[in-house]
């Protein structure tokens, strides 16, 4: 089993930035490759970013390319997504997701354990 807690969301102007961070325990955490997701209101949850356990490769979603960056820190068992140039339709439940295999996904389904979401609003 792997445990994910969320923070760092909140409320933030267009323009602005944020770092959301996950900590996982449990099970092996360099094992597994982590991503990030959303969910805005009415709407399914999406692909954000994603982060391999190897060599740190990464993917983005063609929506946040260029102002958003994951990372991690395996000796600190946590997953980071920086947020930079922030829009109001950027507004969501974010999800930190583990998978127990080396490879990224952009899928939800292939991801075996998530946080329980943090909140970021962006305002106009």
């Amino acid at each position: 089993q792997v445990q994910l807690v969320e923070s760092g969301g909140g409320l933030v102007q267009a323009g602005g930035s944020l770092r959301l961070s996950c900590a996982a325990s449990g099970r092996t955490f360099s094992s597994y490759a982590m991503g990030w997701f959303r969910q805005a209101p009415g709407k399914e949850r999406e692909f954000v970013a994603a982060i391999n356990w190897g060599d740190f490769s990464t993917d983005y979603a063609d929506s946040v390319k260029g102002r958003f960056t994951i990372s991690r820190d395996n000796a600190k068992n946590t997953v980071y997504l920086q947020m930079n140039s922030l829009k109001p339709e950027d507004t969501a439940v974010y999800y930190c997701a583990a998978r127990a295999f080396r490879s990224i996904s952009k899928h939800p389904t292939d991801y075996n354990y998530w946080g329980q979401g943090t909140q970021v609003t962006v305002s106009s």
